[in-house]
C-alpha cells in the first residue's frame, strides 16, 4: 500500500540519520500542519542527548539523505520537536488513485480465524432499539475483520430455555391467550408486548404463579414434555420474526446455536464436572444459596436443579473457545437473503459436521454484562482458553422529541425493559425512518419510479439507523434523535450518501474520461482528498486491531467532507487539462467510499 511505502521510506531515512539505532520510534501519517508523515523520534532521543526535542529534530532533519528515487521530497524539523516528511505528490497522486480503484483495495490476508457472537436476543419479544446497537456493532465488526483478512464465523445464540420462555408458556397456558396474534401484529411483538408484559405484571398479585413458572421451566429443560414442545413452537416462531428484522437491517449469520441443544448435548455436564474437579464451582450447604452450586457467590445451579444463565453461558463459551469437543451437527436454516448460507445446530446424527476453531472469540454484549463476561473469561483462562474478548457497548435511548413524535411514552424511564413494557421496537423505528425517507426522496425526485423510491427509502432508513449506532465510541450511551440523524448536513448517514451520489452524477455525465494527468493536482482541497484516499488501508487495520466501527464511520464522514470541499472549489467537467485528473479523483472517491460503506453494511444509492 502507498502509505506503507511512504512510512517505510521515512523510517529508513531517519534510521540512517541517527546513531542510536536501538530506539523504537513511531512513524505515522501526520495530522494537519505536520507534513505527510511524522515521527516522534526526537522526543525519544532528547533525554539521551540532553537536548530539547526541537534541537534534536533539527539535527536529524539536517542529517537525512533522501534517495533520488524516493517518494519523499523533503524532511523538516517542526518547532514542536516532530520530524516531518513531505511527499512527492507528482509521483504519489497517480499511485494512490491507481491503487484505490482496484478491487480489494485495503484488504490484507492475515490467515487468522475469528468467531463473533452477536444479537443473541431472548426469543420472547421483538427486537428493541437497544438490541439494534448489538446487531449492527457485531455485523460491522465482522465485516471489518473480513476486510482485514480474517476468516470470520458469525454466531447467534438462541436462549430457548430461560425464564423468559417459561413466562410466555405460562401466559399462553394459564391466561388462555390465543396463539395467533391480532391481524397486522408480528408474532415477536405479540409475545413481547402482550404476553410477556401482562404475565410479569401478575406475579406480585398472584405469588403462586412463581411456582407454576418454576415447574414450567423444569419441564422445558427436560425436553420431552408438553411444555417443552410448546416452548419450541413459540421460540422458533419468535426467532423467525426476529431474524426478519435482522435481515432487514442487513445483518447475516453463519450458525444459530440453541441453548436447548447445548443442554441436551451434555456440554454442561462436561464443564460442570471440570468446574467441580478444579474447585472453581463449590456447593453451598447453608445460607441464602443453600443447596446451590456457586462460583464466587454467583449461582450456577439452583437448588431445584435448574441452571442459571451463567451455567449455560460457560459451556457455550468453552465450546466457542474449542476447550471441549463440538457435539453438534448442522442443517440449513432457510430464508436468509443473499449468498450466505445459514445453519442451525442439531444434536442427532443427521446433518453435516462443521468443525469450528478460532484464534479469537468475540462476544458482543452490552456493558451491564461486563462482570459476568469477565468471570467467564477468567474461568476459561483457568481451563486453557485464551483470547476471549467481550466487546461491550452502552445503552440506547430515544430523545424526548423522537419518542413523542412516535407516540411512545417511556414513563420517565431511560433503560429499555421488555419486562416493564418500556419497549421501542426496531421495526417501529425503521418504519418511521422509512416514511420520512420516502416523503423527502419523492419531493426531491418527482420523476423517480415507485420501485426506486422504495429501494432508496429502505437504503436511507437502514443507513441512518446503522450509522447512528456506530459513529460514537462504544463506551458512550446513544440518544437516538430522528431529526438530527436524517439531516443532509453534519455527521449523518444522509450527508455521506449525498456526497457519494454527487460523485455518481458527475461520472454519469462523462463518456470520455480523457487522460488522467495527475501532475495538475496541486490544490489544497485536492491534496487533502488524495491523502484520505491513500489512508484507507491504514484505517482498515486500525479499525480491525481495535475492533472499532467508529474508525470507519469517522473516515467515511471525513472523506465525504473532503470530497464536498473538492467538488465545490474545483471545476471537474470542463476544467481543461485538469479534467482527466479530477475525474480520476472522483472515480477513486466513489470506489473507496462504496467499499467503506459496505464495511458499515450501508448500500450507497446513486440518487437521493
Amino acid at each position: 500500500m502507498v502509505y506503507d511505502i511512504l512510512i517505510r521510506q521515512v523510517r529508513d531515512i531517519i534510521r540512517q540519520s541517527i546513531i542510536h539505532s536501538d530506539i523504537e520510534y513511531a512513524v505515522e501519517p501526520a495530522r494537519s500542519g505536520f507534513g505527510d508523515i511524522s515521527s516522534n523520534v526526537a522526543f525519544l532521543l532528547s533525554k539521551r542527548l540532553h537536548q530539547s526535542p526541537a534541537d534534536v529534530a533539527r539535527i536529524i532533519a539536517d542529517g537525512c539523505i533522501i534517495p533520488p528515487d524516493s517518494l519523499i521530497d523533503t524532511i523538516r524539523a517542526h518547532p514542536s520537536g516532530y520530524v516531518n516528511a513531505y511527499a512527492r505528490w507528482d509521483k504519489l497522486a497517480y499511485m494512490i488513485l491507481e491503487s484505490s480503484i482496484r478491487e480489494g483495495y485495503g484488504s490484507v490476508k492475515t490467515g487468522q480465524s475469528c468467531i463473533i457472537e452477536h444479537t443473541s436476543v431472548n426469543p420472547n419479544k421483538a427486537l428493541h432499539i437497544g438490541h439494534a446497537r448489538n446487531i449492527i456493532v457485531g455485523d460491522v465488526v465482522s465485516r471489518i475483520l473480513r476486510k482485514a483478512g480474517h476468516k470470520v464465523t458469525i454466531l447467534n445464540y438462541v436462549d430457548d430455555l430461560g425464564l423468559q420462555v417459561a413466562d410466555i408458556v405460562l401466559g399462553f397456558r394459564h391466561f388462555k391467550y390465543d396463539i395467533e396474534p391480532p391481524k397486522g401484529i408480528k408474532f415477536d411483538a405479540y409475545c413481547g408486548d402482550t404476553i410477556y408484559v401482562d404475565t410479569n405484571a401478575q406475579y406480585d398479585k398472584h405469588p403462586e404463579l412463581y411456582k407454576m413458572r418454576s415447574d414450567i421451566l423444569y419441564n422445558i429443560e427436560q425436553g420431552d414434555t408438553d411444555d417443552a414442545r410448546m416452548a419450541k413452537e413459540i421460540t422458533r416462531r419468535v426467532l423467525a420474526a426476529q431474524l426478519s428484522t435482522c435481515w432487514k437491517l442487513g445483518a447475516s449469520y453463519d450458525i444459530l446455536n440453541f441453548e436447548s441443544h447445548i443442554v441436551q448435548s451434555g456440554l454442561w455436564s462436561q464443564i460442570f464436572d471440570k468446574l467441580k474437579k478444579m474447585k472453581i464451582a463449590t456447593y453451598e450447604s447453608e445460607g441464602e444459596n443453600a443447596g446451590c452450586w456457586v462460583i464466587r457467590d454467583k449461582v450456577l445451579v439452583r437448588s431445584n436443579g435448574t441452571a442459571t444463565y451463567m451455567a449455560k453461558d460457560i459451556p457455550y463459551a468453552a465450546w466457542k473457545m474449542g476447550i471441549i469437543k463440538n457435539p453438534f451437527r448442522y442443517v440449513r436454516y432457510e430464508g436468509q437473503p443473499g449468498n450466505t448460507p445459514l445453519y442451525q445446530t442439531i444434536i442427532h446424527d443427521d446433518g453435516i459436521e462443521m468443525p469450528l476453531k478460532a484464534d479469537m472469540v468475540i462476544t458482543v454484549i452490552d456493558s451491564r454484562q461486563s462482570n459476568l463476561q469477565e468471570m467467564i473469561s477468567n474461568i476459561l483462562y483457568e481451563m486453557g482458553g485464551k483470547n476471549y474478548i467481550h466487546l461491550r457497548y452502552e445503552a440506547v435511548t430515544l430523545s424526548e422529541k423522537t419518542a413523542k413524535d412516535m407516540g411512545i411514552s417511556t414513563d420517565g424511564k431511560t433503560q429499555m425493559s421488555g419486562r416493564r413494557g418500556i419497549y421501542v421496537s426496531v421495526d417501529s423505528v425503521y418504519d418511521t425512518l422509512y416514511r420520512k425517507a420516502y416523503s423527502e426522496t419523492s419531493k426531491r425526485n418527482p420523476d423517480m419510479g415507485t420501485d426506486a423510491l422504495h429501494l432508496t427509502s429502505h437504503v436511507l432508513s437502514v443507513a441512518t439507523l446503522r450509522y447512528e449506532m456506530i459513529r460514537q465510541d462504544l463506551g458512550r450511551p446513544i440518544t437516538f434523535d430522528m431529526d438530527k440523524s436524517t439531516r443532509l448536513d453534519g455527521d449523518t448517514a444522509p450527508y455521506i450518501l449525498y456526497a457519494y451520489a454527487r460523485a455518481c452524477r458527475v461520472l454519469e455525465k462523462v463518456r470520455d474520461f480523457g487522460h488522467a494527468d495527475t501532475s495538475c493536482i496541486y490544490g489544497d482541497k485536492e491534496l487533502h482528498l488524495l491523502r484520505l484516499l491513500g489512508m484507507y488501508p491504514i484505517i482498515i487495520r486500525d479499525a480491525a486491531s481495535n475492533l472499532s466501527p467508529k474508525v470507519v464511520a469517522r473516515y467515511c464522514h471525513d472523506l465525504a467532507v473532503a470530497f464536498n470541499a473538492f467538488y465545490e472549489s474545483c471545476t471537474i467537467i470542463g476544467s481543461g487539462a485538469h479534467q482527466g485528473g479530477r475525474l480520476y479523483m472522483t472515480r477513486a472517491f466513489g470506489a473507496v467510499m462504496h467499499d467503506a460503506l459496505h464495511m458499515l453494511g450501508i448500500d450507497a444509492p446513486h440518487r437521493m
